[in-house]
């Protein structure tokens, strides 16, 4: 068999190039497959759980928070923007989600009484009980 056509004898058959470029094609639909595959699987997160995700890292780092009445001046710094944050999030992920609806509500609970600075609040503090279980289960 001859892939030459030029100089090919008559009765002498000429190799075909359908095998290669199918193995050429088939190749290329297989690297299309595993690119699609691992595009997909990292994004694998929605954007409502990245955000509430978020959510729950904000309410983290926002510490402990006091029992009582305190002033602005006694907090750590940071607390009362990473509650708000944990809140603007958290409902950024309900309007995606509905699943994230009682996070949402729950942060907001607990951003009203950071920024009241009533610590007490037997209602906030529920609020955060909540919350932090619910941000267990992310």
């Amino acid at each position: 068999m001859r892939t030459d056509e030029g100089n090919v004898a008559p009765d002498e058959p000429v190799a075909s190039r359908r095998p290669l470029v199918f193995a050429g094609a088939v190749g290329f639909l297989l690297g299309l497959l595993v690119m699609g595959l691992l595009w997909a699987g990292a994004s694998s997160g929605s954007g409502a759980t990245e955000d509430a995700r978020a959510a729950c890292g904000a309410l983290d780092r926002a510490g402990a928070l006091p029992a009582g009445f305190v002033s602005q001046a006694a907090l750590a710094p940071g607390v009362i923007q990473h509650i708000t944050a944990a809140r603007d999030l958290s409902a950024a992920a309900a309007a995606q989600n509905s699943a994230y609806e009682d996070l949402a509500d729950h942060l907001d609970g607990v951003s009203r009484m950071v920024i009241s600075l009533n610590f007490a609040d037997p209602s906030g503090r529920r609020h955060l009980t909540l919350a932090h279980q619910l941000c267990g289960r992310l």
